[in-house]
């Protein structure tokens, strides 16, 4: 019998009855779908009215906004359970087949273009629930430039989803270099000075020290792993080379001496993490905290100042790291130059070097690249070796910038390093990104750091703003596959 002829034992009307079953069926999931779509914009109206009428009776802002938080919630969570238990028709009945001839009756473009854009969609109304709370929150930022800056932010949003269609193999390049652009065109809007050559200049110097202190995250994250140590290490860096300064060794050399101590911290790390990869991020924070006390320990023997050293940082230094800095008699600090060499280095050494090759084919499988040989110890423990070389040089550099040690220095690098890794669209799971995709986001959370500042921000609305802009570009990332997944 060949496979074109009907089977003689099928019934009569089987597959007459079950194609329309299956539509009635979909066609009664559809309401549903649009039942739950419908409650957030109810969920919105209400909490918005909710808020007004808080303002309007000089309620505090903190209570206006929790309530406004939490009326939001409650409804949206009603709202769900009433879609899902008490307004779901049963399939077969009645109601299910008014719900279908309904649903037929409905404009479907509707839900389709609600599908398509809903990322589009949830980035609008997180600006405009920003731009609201920001309204009533901080003195006079309800004024014409900040509400064009808001319509170019939406207007950015609109147009990377429109082109981000056809960017597919560095989307995430491509969109954080739409945000960089978006935040320049703002800056310059909104704060006078704010594409001045001392700005630039001052913008570009930060975002050299962090995206030296992110070139090992880089590199571990791309093999799968994360170094809370940096932070530590950086201070402990920037103590003790200003210390055994002022024990009378040679600047020159007690810079070699920081670098090499890093790099053996870093090896300590990476082999510990190595053996132990299943508590690989709480033990990379045990020896950072290891590293911070034993410095503090060391630098404090015989003085009253824990913490802190005083000395005399060397002019070569100074002027290699500070604000005022030149090169060449040309007003550039030299380190944003030594960044740009690293990054260009480091950029082309990952595209053309075994190394690099090796470092993406562990991240992306292990179980391949053992197959080929490849030593995961030895690129896993070098990985974190670069790491403690880079945070090293980092808190050397920035005695250079501030004049004196302290061992906090580095605290604010345990974020902004893993903030510019993950906004730069380099996956914490290893194999996709690369150091080039780290420099971008190194770039926007700069600017975006001297925007906030610029218009008045205090630090915890900074916080606030870059857990915003985080969540959306991870959730984004993990839309994506994994490299192994598609192997």
């Amino acid at each position: 019998m060949s496979a074109a002829q009907p089977d003689p034992g099928a019934q009569p009307g089987a597959a007459q009855t079950s194609a329309p079953a299956a539509q009635d069926a979909a066609a009664t999931r559809t309401p549903g779908t649009l039942l739950k779509w419908l409650g957030l914009p109810i969920a919105l109206l209400i909490a918005a009215v909710g808020f007004g009428l808080g303002l309007g009776q000089g309620l505090p802002v903190q209570e206006v906004i929790f309530y406004t938080v939490a009326t939001f919630a409650l409804v949206t969570w009603v709202w769900r359970y009433y879609t899902q238990h008490g307004g779901a028709a049963r399939p077969g009945s009645g109601a299910a087949t008014e719900a279908a001839a309904a649903q037929r009756a409905r404009p479907r473009p509707v839900r389709a273009f609600l599908l398509r854009w809903r990322a589009v969609l949830i980035g609008i109304l997180l600006v405009l629930a920003v731009f609201g709370i920001a309204s009533v929150s901080v003195s006079g930022f309800f004024n014409a430039l900040n509400i064009i800056s808001a319509l170019v932010l939406i207007a950015l949003l609109i147009f990377s989803a429109l082109m981000g269609r056809f960017v597919q193999a560095n989307k995430s390049a491509f969109i954080g270099l739409v945000v960089l652009v978006g935040l320049f065109v703002i800056g310059s809007l909104e704060i006078d000075g704010f594409i001045s050559p001392g700005n630039l200049r001052s913008m570009l110097l930060f975002a050299s020290f962090l995206g030296l202190a992110s070139v090992g995250q880089t590199l571990v994250a791309l093999l799968g792993g994360l170094d809370l140590s940096i932070p530590f290490v950086i201070g402990a860096a920037n103590v003790g080379l200003l210390y055994l300064i002022s024990l009378g060794m040679p600047s020159w050399l007690a810079v070699i001496v920081v670098l090499v101590i890093g790099a053996l911290i870093g090896l300590v790390n990476g082999f510990l993490s190595f053996r132990l990869q299943g508590q690989a991020l709480i033990l990379s924070l045990g020896v950072g905290f290891a590293v911070s006390g034993s410095t503090q320990i060391v630098t404090s023997l015989g003085s009253s100042f824990a913490g802190n050293v005083f000395g005399q940082v060397p002019h070569w230094l100074s002027n290699l790291a500070a604000m005022n800095g030149s090169t060449f008699g040309l007003p550039i600090p030299p380190v944003i130059l030594v960044w740009i060499a690293v990054a260009i280095g480091l950029i082309l050494g990952m595209r053309h070097t075994a190394y690099g090759r090796y470092v993406y084919a562990l991240g992306g499988n292990r179980t391949s690249a053992s197959r080929l040989m490849i030593s995961e110890r030895r690129y896993w423990i070098a990985a974190y070796a670069v790491s403690g070389v880079s945070s090293a040089l980092t808190g050397a550099l920035l005695l250079g910038w501030s004049g004196g040690g302290f061992i906090g220095v580095g605290q604010p690098y345990l974020f902004t390093t893993l903030a510019a890794v993950v906004i730069g669209g380099t996956s914490l799971l290893g194999g996709a990104g690369g150091y080039g995709f780290t420099v971008i986001g190194v770039l926007v959370l700069q600017v975006l750091t001297s925007f906030l500042v610029g218009i008045g921000l205090t630090f915890q609305w900074q916080q606030f703003i870059f857990g915003l802009l985080i969540l959306p570009m991870v959730a984004l990332y993990a839309r994506s596959p994994h490299i192994r997944t598609q192997v």
